[in-house]
């Protein structure tokens, strides 16, 4: 019998209570304010029914539920309102008090969920959504530093509906005249590196100077179905309830170098909220991080000592770019490892010729999990700064920037206009059935299509 076991060496009872103090992240989203521990192991199994109140809600969330355990384990569960052992009970319950949260028990006898809405916040809620957003209201909510505000605006950035696209732009047309104010920094390196844990470790290490922090994590989407887990916030839990910071995860999408599209005018957004250093973590998928390089200050990349072939550390491409390498996970045994890749890394930086920007990049190690090493990044990104400002360089940078992303927009809106159009799109779907035919070739294919009117 094929089964999957509830890896809980206790069984607990959570249930939300906006009055107790928040504890420690329990791996449940969302994130409960009191859990109570107990011993226990639950068992999931092919006779476990789920058990719904018989609401829509209840049973559509049993659809899904009862499709990951068949996608994932292949396990058919049986929906039921009859109460019983053996199975996960899923309760909406809407209360008259104020009181919303949602009870989550594991015992022995099966799983219960069961969620306290009240209808009231609801309508509330659904009230909020038919409202049309105001765009002047949302740009001087954005410039006195609201949080919300920020999100939603890099919501409507983010949207591909056509009827957001011209409130988008007349909200980043009010913004810009704020923005510029910041350091951008661009973070990359392989994954598994340790580029969230480094980045909650330095921007932590800011926040504590009362600077604010804006993260930019780009997710790598999935080439099949398109989703992304968005998951950073989950990562970074210690600077996610900094106050100041603000992290934004996006889906990367099929934008070059794991970085959304909409990434720039984000920027732009988190300048006018006031926030004074911009970080953007990138996927990390080698050559192509140009497009991060393209939009930011300052560019660093992690690397991991004995992680292999050092021979590919010192190819050029992504290292030409890098102003900065950081040996990350420098602790334990792995000291005397990252010491050595440092030499190495420093000997390959200077075969390079000089940067333009009369910066020498430097090669750091440090431990992101302890903290080690953090305090002397930020003295030198602060120096590279003042060499940059001192010799124009950073002006200059800027200015390039914004030549590439000109060009940048220029050439997706072409794009975007040639696969939109009705005649390119009919005759698309003709050429595609030509070359499975094989009565033509994908050049003249695409000669053809090029050269419609």
């Amino acid at each position: 019998m094929k089964y999957i076991k509830i890896l809980i060496l206790c069984s607990f009872f959570a249930i939300v209570s906006c009055s107790k103090k928040t504890i420690v992240n329990s791996g449940v989203i969302p994130q409960p304010n009191s859990i109570e521990y107990k011993e226990g192991i639950f068992t999931i199994t092919e006779k476990t029914v789920i058990v719904t109140d018989g609401s829509e809600e209840a049973l559509s969330i049993a659809n899904k539920l009862n499709s990951f355990f068949n996608e994932n384990f292949k396990i058919n569960l049986r929906t039921s309102s009859k109460n019983q052992n053996d199975a996960i009970r899923l309760i909406i319950s809407n209360q008259g008090s104020n009181k919303e949260g949602y009870q989550f028990q594991v015992s022995k006898k099966g799983v219960s969920i069961s969620e306290i809405t009240n209808t009231s916040s609801i309508k509330s809620i659904k009230d909020k959504r038919k409202l049309k957003i105001d765009t002047d209201s949302l740009v001087a909510s954005i410039l006195k530093k609201d949080i919300t505000a920020l999100s939603r605006a890099i919501t409507l950035v983010e949207s591909k509906n056509p009827k957001h696209k011209a409130q988008s732009n007349a909200i980043l047309k009010a913004c810009l005249p704020h923005a510029n104010n910041s350091v951008r920094i661009g973070v990359t390196g392989v994954p598994g590196v340790g580029k969230s844990t480094f980045i909650e470790a330095f921007g932590k290490h800011l926040t504590s100077q009362n600077k604010k922090v804006a993260v930019l994590a780009v997710d790598p989407s999935s080439s099949v179905n398109k989703g992304s887990i968005l998951g950073d916030k989950t990562r970074m839990e210690q600077l996610v309830t900094d106050k100041n910071a603000f992290i934004r995860p996006s889906p990367s999408g099929t934008s070059l170098g794991g970085v959304a599209q909409k990434t720039r005018e984000s920027i732009i957004l988190c300048e006018a909220a006031g926030f004074d250093t911009i970080i953007i973590e990138t996927v990390g998928v080698g050559q192509s991080e140009t497009v991060v390089h393209s939009m930011v200050d300052f560019f660093l990349l992690l690397k991991l000592a004995g992680a292999g072939d050092e021979l590919q550390g010192i190819k050029r491409g992504i290292i030409e770019m890098a102003d900065a390498i950081v040996i990350n996970k420098a602790d334990g045994d792995n000291i005397q490892n990252a010491k050595i890749a440092k030499t190495e890394f420093n000997r390959a930086l200077h075969l390079y010729p000089p940067k333009e920007s009369s910066w020498q990049p430097k090669v750091l190690t440090c431990s992101a999990l302890r903290h080690n090493g953090i305090s002397e990044i930020d003295t030198m990104i602060s120096a590279y700064l003042l060499l940059t400002k001192e010799n124009n360089y950073f002006v200059k940078r800027r200015n390039e920037q914004n030549t590439y992303w000109l060009k940048a927009t220029i050439e997706q809106q072409l794009k975007d206009n040639f696969y939109n159009n009705k005649i390119v799109k009919n005759q698309l779907e003709k050429e595609i059935q030509n070359l499975e035919k094989g009565t033509t070739t994908p050049f003249n294919a695409a000669k053809k299509l090029l050269n419609l009117e």
